[in-house]
């Protein structure tokens, strides 16, 4: 029924135009107004990310977006010179000082939270 659609994904948050200057101005992404209140996130290679404004919006309490990269301590270090704090966990995903969660069994891993409280990571790809 859905082999052949094009899907996409979407989440809310409380400030649309702290997402917008926060998507587009700290991470470096294309950014769009779509209707209704609605922000497109532009991703390569992917069907738009839309984040919708919510009053009542209540932080994802999981990762809603993974951003690959091939050098996590490069990534993790440029984020954090732009004001990013990254997420501090025990546990397995016990993470250092940075952030980085390392060999827990999967890749490389850092989350850090977006203005509405959402979990993002940059997640290291070789």
């Amino acid at each position: 029924m859905f082999k052949h659609t094009k899907a996409f994904s979407g989440f809310s948050a409380n400030d649309i135009q702290k997402a917008k200057e926060f998507y587009g101005n700290v991470l470096g992404l294309e950014v769009t107004d779509g209707k209704m209140g609605i922000l497109e996130l532009h991703i390569k290679d992917n069907n738009p990310i839309i984040i919708y404004p919510k009053p009542n919006h209540e932080p994802a309490t999981f990762t809603i977006l993974n951003f690959p990269v091939d050098d996590i301590d490069k990534a993790v270090d440029a984020l954090i010179e732009k004001g990013i704090v990254f997420e501090q966990y025990g546990g397995d995903i016990k993470t250092d000082e940075k952030g980085i969660s390392r060999n827990n069994g999967g890749p490389n891993i850092a989350w850090f939270k977006d203005p509405a409280g959402n979990i993002l990571s940059v997640v290291e790809v070789k």
